[in-house]
């Protein structure tokens, strides 16, 4: 049998720091149907996009049919996921004019490519034309492929925690493949699997870039403030479990921990500074974001200024902020305005 110190992974006594055998070495598989399924209803919920003509808006995910999961073995972890989606979506033309139609995507899986889903959109029976149509057809379609390819980073950074166990030179070689639960009894250990990975560097550049945003709400800043730092209240625009220690070094956690980072500096009522990131960026990535507080009488007009954004996210994180931020917040509070 191996001996202690050749690490050779071959073998069921795979070498690590403490001197145990690697627990997930062999075959395990995780669930992820479940998380899943909730994950797509609240990217797809809620989306929203408007043009001259007027407005689209995803108001019901109606069927969510299908499984997904990650296996691991021998150190690979395989994604596999397959769903039948169905939405209903409603336009609202300048005019007041309301329209419905439905959505549907019979092919989100691991063997299609973003660019290969089939997103069917069309307007119910008995709705007059309309071109609100094309804006779904074409931007409306463009949205959605992005949300659903945050689900697939999401899926693969969420579930992989704990699968791939360290070895005694600290990490073991992460590979990942998108390949079916038919193709993974063909897997075979390649000669790189034999190596341990070099440590990522978490201080590696990447492309980055900063915008701003102002929003009016109908409150006072001390009520707005309290709204990002209070952890029930948190909870409650967000409509999930949150973790926030609203105090200078506090930390936060959000949106199922899709969400998180720290408070750098707190000026009350007047000033927040944070580092704020997606779970699924670069690791050890923060982008800075700052809300400043302006009494403006009944009203406070909220200026968010953030730098440090990956270039290719900036869309999905000004989209999100105006989401499940502002928009949820001035729904959930009635703190409702017009938007800048």
């Amino acid at each position: 049998m191996a001996k202690w110190g050749e690490g050779d992974p071959r073998w069921i006594v795979e070498e690590r720091a403490d001197a145990t055998n690697v627990n997930n070495w062999h075959w395990t598989e995780r669930d992820a149907t479940g998380w899943s399924s909730d994950k797509l209803k609240s990217l797809l919920l809620g989306l929203r996009l408007e043009n001259d003509e007027g407005s689209c808006e995803i108001t019901e995910v109606s069927k969510v049919e299908g499984e997904a999961s990650i296996n691991n073995r021998k150190g690979k972890l395989i994604f596999f996921y397959e769903w039948n989606l169905k939405a209903s979506w409603t336009g609202t033309s300048k005019s007041g004019i309301k329209y419905r139609g439905s959505v549907e995507i019979p092919n989100l899986s691991d063997e299609n490519d973003m660019e290969d889903l089939d997103i069917s959109i069309s307007l119910n029976k008995d709705e007059p034309e309309t071109s609100l149509v094309q804006l779904m057809k074409s931007k409306g379609a463009d949205k959605i492929r992005e949300v659903l390819g945050s689900y697939v980073g999401l899926l693969r950074s969420e579930f992989t925690q704990g699968m791939i166990l360290p070895t005694a030179n600290g990490m073991l070689q992460l590979q990942s493949s998108s390949q079916s639960k038919a193709k993974t009894d063909k897997t075979r250990i390649s000669s790189s699997s034999r190596t341990a990975a070099p440590p990522v560097n978490p201080g590696v550049k990447i492309p980055t870039c900063k915008f701003s945003l102002t929003e009016t709400f109908i409150t006072s800043p001390e009520d707005l403030y309290r709204v990002f730092v209070n952890q029930e209240m948190t909870q409650a625009f967000t409509h999930a479990p949150a973790t926030v220690d609203g105090e200078k070094g506090g930390r936060f956690q959000l949106l199922g921990g899709n969400v998180l980072g720290e408070f750098t500096e707190l000026v009350q009522n007047e000033k927040l500074v944070m580092k704020w990131r997606y779970n699924n960026w670069p690791c050890e990535h923060y982008a800075t974001v700052t809300l400043s507080f302006a009494d403006r009488r009944n009203e406070t007009e909220l200026r968010m200024d953030c730098r440090g954004v990956p270039n290719d996210d900036e869309e999905r994180t000004r989209d999100g902020w105006r989401r499940f931020y502002f928009e949820a917040i001035k729904q959930t509070f009635g703190f409702g305005a017009r938007l800048f």
